[in-house]
């Protein structure tokens, strides 16, 4: 497994808990960084698929 899907998977997760703190303190700057962060993990956890599928890993 490439390290940029760990890494994209973990972005995501931080993302995501970044957007609840966000959403329980009424804070709108951590909901629009939580989202950034859950989509660029999206991102880098699909670059990694890529690179697996070219490996031949998956």
């Amino acid at each position: 497994m490439d390290k940029d899907r760990i890494d994209g998977s973990a972005r995501q997760a931080k993302g995501a808990v970044k957007e609840a703190a966000g959403k329980v303190t009424g804070d709108s700057k951590w909901k629009a960084e939580g989202k950034a962060d859950k989509l660029a993990g999206k991102v880098q956890n699909a670059a990694g698929g890529v690179k697996d599928a070219m490996r031949g890993d998956e």
